[in-house]
């Protein structure tokens, strides 16, 4: 059987995952840019259709700001920016994904963290922030490595 001249080679899948999972661990969170690319933009309908309803909503009687809150776990390949050990890290992944290898290594740290969007009277999204849920937390857990 003939494969089409853009269809990747046998065993390329591999490579393919590599690159895939690299591009994705490149600049933090995908909270972060999709917020940032919402800023002045995105509805409270957009956000909550992409991010599910708020955790918490805070909407003042008297009109203001609308302020909604998420709580979200991430781990750390998510946070940091793509380094040397993150490749080998994609290729153990899309090994274990393929069934190839026997990954029965650390499971990754989570932790948790707080999204605080603020909505104008018009319900646009004009400025985020990301905090972790308790102050410290990932730097404790990490001082000991």
């Amino acid at each position: 059987m003939m494969t089409p001249g853009w269809f990747p080679r046998e065993g390329s899948l591999p490579l393919i995952m590599i690159v895939a999972l690299s591009l994705l661990a490149c600049g933090g969170p995908w909270r972060d840019a999709y917020f940032d690319k919402g800023v002045n933009r995105y509805t409270q309908e957009e956000v909550a259709e992409r991010m599910g309803p708020p955790h918490t909503a805070k909407t003042p009687a008297l009109g203001g700001d609308t302020i909604w809150t998420y709580r979200v776990s991430i781990g750390d390949k998510e946070l940091k920016p793509i380094e040397l050990s993150s490749i080998t890290d994609a290729a153990q992944g899309a090994a274990a994904m393929l069934g190839k290898a026997g990954v029965d290594g650390p499971k990754a740290t989570l932790y948790c963290y707080r999204y605080t969007l603020t909505f104008n009277e018009q319900k646009i999204l004009t400025q985020w922030k990301r905090d972790e849920c308790v102050p410290g937390t990932r730097e404790m857990l990490n001082a000991d490595q």
